[in-house]
């Protein structure tokens, strides 16, 4: 029974080890889909865009290594939940539901949800107040679909969860529009080779943070993730990122 005893504690000791030494020069495991151009996107099979920078400045600063797991943006959730990953840098807003569920860093974008559509119908479709009676399609996984159902003339609206592809949808007449952050809506217009213009302005305040799992371990890592957040918008780093990708500064309150 001593020697049970005995390596028990030393397993402990030796488990009280590698802890620490994984929190002092441990790997993150950041999950992002790779398809949200540009804040995650693969171009001549280099993963980049706005959240590779900022999480690979939050490594220098924390320390950690990070390794990036790319999957679809419907399974990102799931992937944290279960542990394999430890953080999703994929424009994830915080919402009442995710809040009760996940840990989550200070917000570093601030954004406002925007309506598109096939240029030439934005004098037809002004807006949210516009979609009544309309398809209308947001990425699978995202909360703009809860967003739109939020929306008191929801009942009225045909909105239909996409994984990609729904620019091309709403330019070629096959939804009537599509919602997404207003950045990125800015981005793919400029991008696309498709006609597509802005429908209205921005609606409904969005802030984007990291989530970790809500446990010792999990808010251990947002605290230091997020002290390094803290850090990197103080000495205009944030900033930088933003303007090298944005040519704007997204990650203050407007």
């Amino acid at each position: 029974m001593l020697k049970q005893i005995a390596f028990a504690a030393a397993a402990t000791s030796l488990a009280s080890m590698a802890a620490a030494q994984s929190e002092s020069e441990g790997t993150l495991r950041v999950g992002m889909s790779g398809g949200y151009f540009p804040f995650t996107f693969v171009e001549q099979d280099v993963l980049q865009g706005f959240e590779v920078d900022v999480m690979d400045a939050v490594a220098e600063e924390t320390g950690l290594e990070v390794e990036y797991v790319t999957m679809s943006f419907s399974g990102l959730i799931g992937a944290l939940d279960s542990n394999r990953i430890d953080t999703i840098a994929n424009q994830i807003t915080i919402t009442p539901e995710r809040e009760e569920k996940f840990a989550f860093t200070q917000p570093y974008v601030f954004d406002g949800a925007q309506v598109v559509v096939k240029a030439g119908n934005e004098d037809e479709i002004t807006g949210p107040e516009s979609l009544k009676g309309r398809s209308v399609a947001v990425n699978l996984g995202s909360n703009f679909e809860q967003l739109l159902n939020e929306l008191p003339y929801a009942d009225e609206i045909d909105i239909r969860t996409y994984e990609s592809n729904i620019e091309q949808d709403t330019a070629l007449g096959r939804v009537d529009a599509f919602v997404m952050d207003r950045v990125s809506s800015a981005q793919v217009i400029k991008e696309s080779p498709l006609p597509l213009a802005l429908a209205g302005q921005p609606f409904s305040e969005i802030r984007n943070a990291l989530p970790f799992r809500d446990d010792e371990a999990g808010r251990a890592l947002r605290d230091r993730v997020d002290a390094a957040l803290n850090d990197l918008r103080e000495d205009g780093t944030l900033a930088e990122i933003s303007q090298k990708w944005f040519d704007a500064d997204i990650t203050a309150v407007e």
